[in-house]
């Protein structure tokens, strides 16, 4: 796509931004291939996450030289299509994909697609220019709510019905907590919320095997013998091994069979096993830099009157937020264990590529804060 030059921005990204997400990649790349080792066929493994590193940088690259203008004109469409992704998960076998009983995979040979993760990008997007077409209904008691709830709730259903209840609550959250951001009225806001919240523990309850996974995880004895809680267990057993510098890179021996979703879900653990807490304290300070970097860059849009950049921004950063929490949080044995990925640290192409993709536009928005005055009009 050609753009007019008046969309250039003539900036470079974030030099440490960019450094930071950089080294991530690269650190979350070593360790998926420490973590896979258990697997017979680790190195199909690594090879397949090299080329969604691959893939997601690439489409990144393409990211950054695309106005936020564009993002918007085409977030309608984007957001259509994911439903319609979405809706395709449930056809047979070979399209659609069943794993541990959840149908959430669109099945593409050598890899697995997985729309949820679409929509969270797909979802902030949409929102975002709904803030914006929206804003004198978002004054008016109820009447935007109403319309982001039906928005939520057709991308919630479809998610629900393939039981991915993580999904539905960062999709969701991440929306209520963009409309708050948007100024609506806090009073409708949490009647919603909780109204969700509620629909979700409903959720919960008609599921026993959900409600019993809650129930034994905040059980006084987590050290019981119980198949709910093992993996959690076999996480602590890491970390605790690791002590301060770790065991040494591939040196881990809980991923030997011992703890499930070593290099998806619980790669954490790993992380904490094999380069003990100062491993652990690296990632964390990572993320927390990319997360204030990421609310300062959509607090300064704000600023500069660029509402829609400002909403994009803010909208990846929360997201981001509550998955990096959720799952470290599992890992240390604070939150029950949920099927939440750690963004671009575990295995997975759609998580990873999209993951780079979400962060590339907080880059281009940095960048086009910092163009030159003249060139503010060009810009939402």
């Amino acid at each position: 796509m050609k753009l007019n030059p008046s969309m250039r921005t003539n900036q470079m990204p974030d030099k440490v931004l960019l450094s930071t997400i950089l080294l991530l990649i690269i650190f979350g790349w070593v360790m998926m291939l420490s973590a896979s080792l258990a697997h017979f066929d680790s190195y199909t493994f690594f090879l397949k996450q090299t080329l969604f590193i691959f893939m997601g940088l690439s489409a990144g690259l393409i990211t950054l030289n695309t106005p936020i203008s564009v993002l918007q004109k085409y977030s309608i469409p984007l957001f259509i299509l994911t439903i319609i992704l979405l809706a395709i998960v449930f056809l047979p076998s070979p399209i659609g994909h069943t794993a541990n009983g959840s149908t959430r995979w669109i099945n593409f040979v050598y890899f697995k697609f997985q729309p949820s993760e679409l929509m969270k990008l797909s979802m902030v997007l949409f929102m975002a220019g709904f803030l914006i077409r929206q804003e004198k209904d978002l004054r008016k008691p109820w009447m935007g709510f109403l319309k982001t709830v039906l928005i939520i709730g057709i991308a919630d259903l479809l998610i629900l019905f393939e039981t991915d209840l993580g999904a539905t609550l960062i999709i969701s959250l991440t929306a209520l907590a963009m409309l708050y951001a948007a100024g609506s009225y806090l009073k409708q806001l949490s009647i919603v919320t909780f109204a969700l919240l509620g629909l979700i523990g409903v959720i919960i309850i008609n599921y026993p095997n959900r409600l019993d996974r809650l129930v034994s995880f905040w059980s006084e004895d987590l050290w019981r013998s119980d198949a709910k809680i093992y993996q959690t267990q076999q996480a602590l057993i890491g970390i605790a091994r690791g002590d301060w510098f770790g065991t040494g890179l591939g040196a881990g021996i809980q991923k030997y069979y011992l703890l499930p979703e070593r290099h998806t879900d619980m790669i954490f653990a790993v992380i904490g096993e094999e380069l003990g807490v100062l491993g652990m304290l690296f990632v964390l300070l990572s993320f927390l830099y990319i997360l204030l970097k990421g609310f300062s860059i959509a607090k300064l849009a704000l600023q500069k009157g660029r509402h829609y950049s400002s909403y994009v921004a803010f909208g990846i950063c929360t997201w981001f937020a509550m998955q990096i929490t959720v799952n470290i949080g599992m890992n240390l044995g604070v939150l029950p264990p949920k099927g939440f990925t750690l963004p671009l640290l575990s295995y997975g192409g759609t998580s990873m590529i999209f993951s780079i993709i979400a962060l590339a536009i907080v880059l281009r928005i940095d960048m086009e804060n910092r163009t030159k005055y003249s060139q503010q009009r060009d810009y939402v």
